[in-house]
């Protein structure tokens, strides 16, 4: 696929780190499967990674987590 970023790049499967934040909430994906762009390395999510990622993030952040690190396993 043609990198919608750079639209010089063609993505290519690999693995990325993945932080998302919500208030006083940082979690830290490590690991996660992704189409990365060769040339600028911008990077695009699945449908179902992102949906694990979010759930993933809602229960740390409702355990009152503030900062966590976790290696990505679907």
């Amino acid at each position: 696929m043609k990198c919608i970023f750079c639209k010089a790049g063609n993505s290519k499967p690999g693995f990325v780190t993945v932080t998302l934040q919500r208030s006083n909430t940082t979690i830290i994906f490590k690991e996660v499967p992704a189409e990365v762009c060769e040339n600028c390395g911008e990077y695009y999510l699945s449908e179902d990674v992102t949906e694990e990622l979010l759930k993933r993030a809602e229960e740390a952040a409702a355990k009152g987590a503030e900062v966590e690190i976790l290696k990505y396993a679907a």
